[in-house]
């Protein structure tokens, strides 16, 4: 497992979160049609991961993120680059985390060109604390948009957080995967604590709260585990959280 591939953001339409993200300084490039109802526009970095915004246009309740959707969507899931699918869907499994098997999948750009892929997602209760993979079957540039430099300075993601509501269990899933213990946290400023990994050159924080006050409690109690918050790495020097109603969901510049 070589790093994050790319986070989805969910929203209820696709064309007004493209304004918002270019308002916030991003460089947004149109993605296209999936053949299971979705619609998608792509925000690429320097360090090889990317920003999915994506929305339903057409309705799909059989789909695995349409009852996230209805919810309010935001940051939905998370994807990660392997260089051996197989071998880490195998290793999750033998952690004790089920992972289905591949399935093919795929979209059309705007320009017309098809591309494909399979993807291995995790079911529930694993769904959305393990993440999903993708496999290329079209060359990987063709499916990243080559349009890396975006005015708000952003070259890449700095971590993610994953509310969960048993920081031990996930530790079990995920250590002997990336083969490492994973390090103790503690995150004050959303009075939680947890564990984190480090994939590649992103970190994957896994955090319950250390209060009812916490608002992962809140998170948990609303939505269940699943992830909660991006930290995106500029070289602008303007950090901090940027505008949470434009970005649909927690995002802040590091």
């Amino acid at each position: 497992m070589q790093g994050i591939d790319h986070l989805v953001i969910m929203f209820k339409e696709l064309e007004p979160a493209i304004a918002a993200y270019r308002d916030l300084g991003f460089t947004v490039v149109p993605g296209g049609e999936h053949p299971a109802g979705t619609h998608n526009a792509l925000i690429a970095f320097a360090d090889g991961s990317e920003l999915e915004l994506i929305a339903f246009k057409r309705p799909n309740d059989q789909h695995r993120w349409w009852d996230v959707a209805q919810a309010g969507g935001g940051f939905i899931d998370f994807c990660v680059v392997s260089d051996d699918v197989a071998a880490d869907i195998r290793a999750f499994r033998d952690a004790g985390a089920k992972v289905n098997d591949p399935v093919p999948g795929g979209r059309v750009r705007t320009d017309g060109v098809k591309l494909s892929w399979v993807t291995a997602s995790a079911p529930k209760p694993f769904m959305f604390q393990v993440p999903f993979f993708i496999q290329d079957h079209t060359p990987r540039e063709e499916r990243i948009p080559k349009q890396k430099n975006h005015a708000n300075g952003v070259a890449g993601i700095a971590s993610i957080t994953v509310a969960t509501d048993d920081v031990a269990r996930v530790r079990g899933w995920w250590s002997p995967v990336l083969h490492q213990p994973g390090a103790d946290i503690q995150r004050d400023e959303i009075d939680a604590a947890g564990v984190r990994f480090i994939a590649g050159t992103h970190a994957l924080d896994f955090v319950g709260p250390r209060s009812a006050s916490s608002p992962i409690d809140a998170w948990l109690k609303a939505r269940g585990p699943s992830p909660y918050g991006i930290a995106l790495k500029t070289s602008s020097g303007k950090t901090g959280p940027l505008d949470e109603a434009k970005a649909g969901t927690r995002i802040t510049l590091v």
